[in-house]
């Protein structure tokens, strides 16, 4: 049996609203529609747009309100999933305690439920994704930031106020790269942001023992240094970056560590960044975690990457909508 699904997936600068259909257990993405974000324009500027463009959706494909069996929001937290209402993500400027699944479904008549992106994430990898077919599966983010959905005994595990899985928050070292608030965290060593800060230290130590950087020439584009650049970098044999990378896969290794001993799970699917720079990250990890994880509990957990590729956001909003109707 089809069911027609519509996604909403909120970022911090740009949004898209999807068009999908589930046939048992796959998902076909049909349609989408991005637009920017605007929330220096207000909260009201981004709702119209949001509408516009699922009036248009709607519209092309024919799809009523009795067509459309559940629509699906992905956000960034902090939220309330139960209460459908967005509480002041850093993202979001403006969207104080937002109740956007009430103005959804005022607008179209049509089921709907939101859960945060790493969340919704994991029930996309989960259901359509690298975790078909897990009892018991970890989605982490590993992108601008570190953050996890818990997949725990064939359900999504959101805990008492939907602040479960915000394994980005541990600390795993006295100093280090800050991230989440907290240097030397899980997100401070293992996230797009943090791996910067990293580099831009390692860097800055080399600069002031008049060393050369062969993928940061000065002081100016120090500031500007991603981990897309130290990665092709380290692809290419610099020994540096490749530094820097051994680095960030041991604290992957060490986070991860604490997750397996914590949750035992079969199955961790790491997107973004572990997806696009496996081969930098992997084997520290892996080691890492030979030596610091229980040997039961790692000997049934696999590591591996994420499936749905780019289309994750758009797949995880729709698996929002998917999983309200089980």
């Amino acid at each position: 049996m089809n069911q027609s699904l519509l996604g909403l997936d909120i970022g911090g600068t740009k949004c898209a609203v999807i068009y999908g259909v589930q046939e048992g257990d796959n998902l076909t993405i049909v349609d989408k529609s991005g637009f920017a974000t605007e929330s220096d324009r207000g909260l009201n500027h981004t709702l119209d747009s949001i509408f516009r463009h699922f009036d248009a959706l709607i519209n092309k494909h024919n799809l009523t309100s009795g067509k459309v069996k559940a629509l699906g929001i992905s956000c960034g937290g902090p939220l309330d999933s139960k209460k459908g209402i967005v509480m002041s993500p850093p993202n979001l400027p403006g969207w104080d305690n937002v109740p956007i699944v009430r103005f959804i479904t005022d607008k179209f008549g049509i089921k709907t439920g939101i859960q945060n992106d790493a969340n919704a994430c994991a029930l996309a990898e989960w259901k359509f994704g690298a975790g078909r077919g897990m009892e018991n599966m970890i989605f982490m983010t590993f992108g601008t930031g570190m953050g996890a959905g818990l997949i725990l005994n064939g359900r999504l595990y959101t805990g008492t106020n939907d602040m479960a899985g915000e394994a980005g928050h541990i600390r795993l070292s006295e100093s280090g790269p800050v991230g989440y608030g907290k240097s030397g965290s899980f997100e401070g060593f293992c996230s797009g942001g943090g791996i910067a800060q990293l580099a831009r230290i390692m860097i800055m130590e080399k600069f002031q023992m008049g060393e050369k950087v062969s993928f940061c020439k000065t002081s100016e584009e120090l500031q500007g240094i991603t981990a897309q650049a130290v990665a092709e970098a380290a692809l290419l044999g610099d020994e540096l970056a490749l530094e820097i990378y051994r680095i960030s896969g041991e604290y992957l290794g060490k986070g991860l560590s604490v997750l397996i001993d914590i949750l035992n799970p079969e199955m961790i699917v790491i997107g973004s960044i572990f997806t696009r720079s496996r081969e930098l990250l992997e084997p520290y990890a892996v080691e890492i975690i030979s030596k610091e994880a229980l040997a039961l509990s790692a000997h049934v957990c696999r590591i591996v990457p994420a499936r749905l590729g780019e289309d994750l956001g758009d797949y995880a909003a729709l698996s929002v909508a998917a999983d309200l109707l089980k």
